[in-house]
């Protein structure tokens, strides 16, 4: 899956904060209420092919997203901060203090799509902040999360997990079971770990916008 970066309906911003820079691409279409902020698994950041395949279909539905590196280039030299869930939740809260102070950007309500390791640093991330309206986690490791978190988090959550991706789908019903906000869990049929096999992709871009949209209307009201 190919595409060029930025998409033609997004810009490059930065995100600052203190000594803190962090590259982005953000797109806010006409008459949009809502923002997704990704988080994106490990390895991976805002030129991710598959999360930029379902921002622009998000996009198309009248949702802004902005799609961020977590991590700096130097911080992404070590390995542990791939998957240090603290520290890439705390860039997700700071992503939406600045999605919220941002002109472009404030008057839209926040959500998260994880991705991967992202799944459990966007679960974490929501924990106390009643900003964030829905969260959807694609092949996502939310037992990353804790317990902790999972049991705390009040937005509502949608797990998408792949057929194929057996280890992965224990560690979402053993996290579902934790979670006592509105949440569920779909297995799409035929789909890995990275939803590479045709239309399972597409399904996945169904799913989290029905998800957003139901649950931001419920969330303007």
């Amino acid at each position: 899956m190919s595409m060029d970066l930025p998409p033609r309906d997004c810009h490059e911003v930065t995100m600052q904060a203190g000594n803190l820079a962090l590259g982005a691409f953000l797109g806010v279409p006409d008459d949009a209420q809502g923002i997704v902020i990704f988080a994106h698994g490990s390895g991976s950041g805002r030129m991710s092919p598959r999360n930029n395949y379902v921002a622009g279909r998000l996009r198309k539905a009248g949702l802004a997203t902005l799609l961020l590196d977590l991590l700096t280039p130097d911080e992404e030299q070590d390995r542990r901060n791939v998957f240090d869930i603290d520290l890439l939740a705390s860039r997700l809260r700071l992503a939406v203090d600045w999605a919220t102070a941002n002109s472009e950007t404030a008057h839209l309500r926040p959500a998260y799509f994880g991705a991967s390791t992202g799944g459990g640093a966007a679960i974490r991330a929501a924990v106390g902040d009643p900003r964030i309206f829905a969260i959807v986690s694609r092949g996502g490791r939310s037992d990353l999360a804790g317990v902790q978190a999972l049991a705390s988090i009040t937005a509502p959550t949608l797990l998408l997990v792949g057929g194929l991706d057996g280890p992965v789908i224990e560690l979402n019903r053993a996290a579902a079971e934790a979670m006592t906000c509105p949440h569920d869990l779909t297995i799409i049929p035929g789909a890995g770990h990275l939803f590479e096999e045709a239309g399972t992709l597409d399904q996945v871009v169904q799913l989290a916008a029905s998800w957003f949209l139901q649950h931001l209307q419920d969330a303007v009201q």
